[in-house]
């Protein structure tokens, strides 16, 4: 795969532990969204205990991110959201749908994980809404706009029946999930056999819905997480137009090789701006946050010219 594909700035990675004003580990795998003119990136951190918060950066120019003094979301300690985040809150999506940004992010417990969904629309403050899986369950990003009345997310359910593959899913009020059905599988001894997800929210394309994902190879060394790209419908996002055969970001960088998790890519969050260009943003070794620029054009030309079947 050519490198100019993604370019990564030469400037990452662009925010690490020691940028955090409280005691973390890790700085990775956020949420990306623009709100009143800045980047906003809602990042997962490890405390030292090992469990994760999420903290929120912001930024002028989608590059230098500073950070705010508290972590903007902790394991409630009230509820029934106290007893499904007690190991800890991770890896959060954001979209925009009328005017509220919806987060989901992986609420973890001694019953496994499952995807909570919470709302703001300043950044400010945060209403929890409701948990809209069961265990087991991560990775769950919800298209910026409405089916014939319904809400749709990519999901990835842990299954021994389809094994780590995508499916989409159906609701008419964001908490009430179903119609779900599997729409994208690995595919063998290929770089992204042994599990996909989804990866950033869905961008609209004059194609179709741009899906950034990541996928696992499993090598004598170790897992490699890598990102992909696919195209799904405008009008049925269940249909997916083309997978790119070939992976467009893998770890190079040291920061991306070695970390508390090696050899990691991980995104959960992309912003495309006006002149074409798309800024990626991704974990590096579930240590660090880095950022690059790719054309939409050119991933979307790449599902449809140089694709692989889905499933």
């Amino acid at each position: 795969m050519p490198s100019s594909i993604v370019t990564r700035y030469e400037g990452n990675p662009i925010l690490t532990a020691e940028d955090v004003p409280y005691p973390v580990a890790t700085v990775h795998n956020a949420g990306m969204v623009k709100h009143g003119g800045k980047y906003l990136m809602l990042f997962r951190s490890h405390r030292e205990n090992g469990r994760s918060i999420l903290g929120l950066a912001e930024s002028d120019d989608g590059f230098a991110f500073s950070v705010r003094p508290e972590p903007f979301l902790v394991p409630s300690r009230d509820g029934r959201f106290a007893e499904y985040e007690a190991f800890g809150v991770e890896d959060p999506r954001i979209c925009c749908v009328g005017g509220e940004y919806l987060i989901t992010y992986s609420a973890y417990s001694q019953h496994g994980v499952r995807i909570a969904l919470a709302k703001t629309r300043d950044f400010d403050s945060i209403e929890r809404i409701a948990f809209i899986s069961q265990p087991d369950m991560r990775n769950v990003v919800i298209f910026p706009k409405t089916f014939d009345g319904r809400y749709a997310r990519l999901d990835r359910p842990h299954s021994e029946i389809s094994p780590w593959s995508i499916c989409i899913s159906y609701s008419p009020d964001l908490v009430h999930w179903g119609d779900s059905r599997v729409v994208m599988k690995p595919v063998t001894y290929h770089w992204d056999e042994m599990k996909i997800g989804p990866g950033a929210t869905p961008i609209e394309t004059p194609r179709g819905w741009l899906h950034i994902y990541h996928g696992v190879f499993d090598t004598m060394d170790g897992a490699v997480y890598r990102l992909g790209v696919a195209l799904h419908d405008l009008n049925d996002p269940a249909t997916i137009l083309g997978v790119c055969d070939r992976w467009i970001l893998q770890p190079e960088d040291p920061w991306e090789i070695t970390g508390y998790v090696h050899n990691v890519v991980f995104t959960c969050g992309a912003i495309p701006e006006d002149d074409g260009t798309v800024k990626l943003y991704w974990g590096g070794a579930d240590k660090v946050m880095c950022v690059g620029t790719a054309r939409i054009d050119e991933l979307v030309d790449l599902c449809l010219t140089d694709s692989r079947p889905a499933m």
